[in-house]
């Protein structure tokens, strides 16, 4: 197969990846919609005497597995899980959704269309193309004490917010932080055609993730090789059923056989086009041609691509996005329940061979910044009473992190006690996590930042 993989970094970098300041847009849209839902829920307890109050929050779908790809019509969905306690709200699906938009109504003024219930969520547009899918569930606690969720759709069905973007994160881990590139690089395919009506990116990212082809080392080569997988067995097979629940089909409506059809029927006719790049005599000319005409995007063009891999490389050392790294990062929303009613405090000492031992909170107060080469002790002190588990997250972020692909951001059980040294620049943070009877009953974070100064 002809070597295009430096062509295919650098479109992936440059073309596929969200950039940095849209994914903070995203978040911000979110943060700031989720608080408005809780101001109303505010407004609409005092007025009419009740106490909906949402017990968990986490955002899900693309955004949570970070599989949102670039979009020139700015037509990025946002899925937010918000989750009441069932004993507190009312029975019916229709109720729970209309209290829910009166409450985001009371806030979100200035927008063309008001928030409204759709059959699985409460939807808010923006003009610029953006919404936010506010999923609403419920949870109890089962006879052993764990707590069950329930998704509000038509009726109240048994569904985990949280398993779909858990397995995803485990499943990109397994495979080398690779799936998530390659899901990436299927939904531009899907959505190279404004005209073209493709199955959603969970029934991609479980097709990808099916048949993915690892032993390929050259990304083009593990693109091409999974896509061909995924076509035969499309062939054979068009059920595509949830990954965390073999039970459930993911084609919920007739127009979701329609979509894997086409994606069947256009993979088969792409593919086909990419067999020039078997042929032994293949130019580059031809193999640029061909991809160009797959992904239905100007970069192929051959003296553009010349063009942007020349300053991709050049970039690289410069711009914190085109870095490439695997993106390692794990949040505990995705593996325990969130019910905060503990608190936890978090300190570090710092120390040096020569200096003196101080406290990394004093450091913060000043507004000042560590040196390299420091010994950080973290230590954490909880209210929690009995037993519990500990887990921290250390997460180094910039652009040093990212050149020496070391941004880490797992999530690993411990003690009270953590320890760390200062290596390099960037303003990281670590965070710890008490969990008791398998729910996350206290959190804090730190800062922890680093210059080479």
């Amino acid at each position: 197969m002809y070597d295009l993989s430096s062509e295919f970094h650098s479109f992936y970098k440059k073309h596929v990846v969200l950039p940095k300041t849209e994914k903070t847009k995203l978040f911000e849209k979110k943060d700031l919609n989720l608080q408005r839902l809780k101001d109303g829920l505010g407004e609409y307890n005092k007025e009419k005497g009740t106490e909906y109050k949402i017990a968990e929050s986490m955002v899900q779908g693309s955004v949570a597995m970070s599989t949102v790809i670039k979009n020139e019509s700015n037509d990025y969905d946002i899925d937010v899980a918000i989750v009441f306690e069932k004993d507190k709200i009312p029975d019916g699906t229709i109720k729970v959704k209309n209290i829910v938009v009166n409450a985001l109504t009371r806030k979100c003024t200035g927008f063309k269309v008001a928030p409204y219930a759709k059959t699985n969520c409460v939807r808010i547009e923006y003009s610029d193309g953006y919404h936010i899918d506010f999923a609403i569930y419920r949870r109890f606690k089962d006879e052993d004490g764990n707590y069950q969720y329930e998704h509000c759709g038509s009726k109240w069905r048994s569904r985990d917010p949280k398993s779909i973007t858990a397995w995803f994160i485990k499943e990109n881990k397994e495979k080398n932080y690779q799936l998530r590139e390659l899901v990436r690089l299927m939904k531009m395919f899907s959505r190279s055609r404004k005209e073209w009506k493709m199955p959603g990116g969970l029934v991609q990212s479980v097709l990808v993730n099916e048949k993915f082809q690892s032993e390929y080392k050259r990304i083009d080569e593990r693109f091409y090789y999974t896509l061909k997988e995924i076509k035969d067995r499309l062939n054979t097979d068009k059920d595509v059923n949830n990954p965390t629940d073999e039970t459930q089909t993911l084609k919920l409506i007739k127009k979701d056989n329609e979509k894997i059809n086409n994606l069947y029927n256009r993979l088969n006719t792409y593919l086909a086009k990419l067999e020039v790049l078997f042929k032994p005599d293949c130019t580059k000319e031809e193999a640029l041609a061909v991809w160009k005409e797959f992904f239905n995007n100007d970069f192929w063009e051959q003296d553009m691509v010349q063009e942007q891999v020349s300053k991709s490389y050049a970039y690289l050392s410069e711009n914190e996005d085109d870095q490439d790294y695997q993106d390692t990062e794990e949040f505990i929303e995705y593996l325990f329940p969130i019910d905060l009613n503990y608190s936890v405090e978090l300190d570090c000492k710092v120390t040096q061979s020569g200096w003196r031992t101080f406290l990394l909170s004093e450091i913060l107060r000043k507004k000042e910044m560590l040196q390299p080469k420091k010994k950080l002790e973290f230590f954490a002190k909880t209210d929690v009473p009995g037993t519990f588990d500990v887990y921290w997250k250390v997460k180094n972020k910039g652009i040093v992190a990212k050149k020496r692909n070391e941004v880490r951001g797992q999530i690993i059980k411990r003690t009270l006690y953590h320890t760390e040294n200062t290596r390099f620049k960037g303003e990281h943070f670590v965070e710890v996590y008490i969990v008791k009877n398998g729910v996350c009953v206290a959190r804090q974070k730190m800062n922890v930042p680093i210059t080479t100064m």
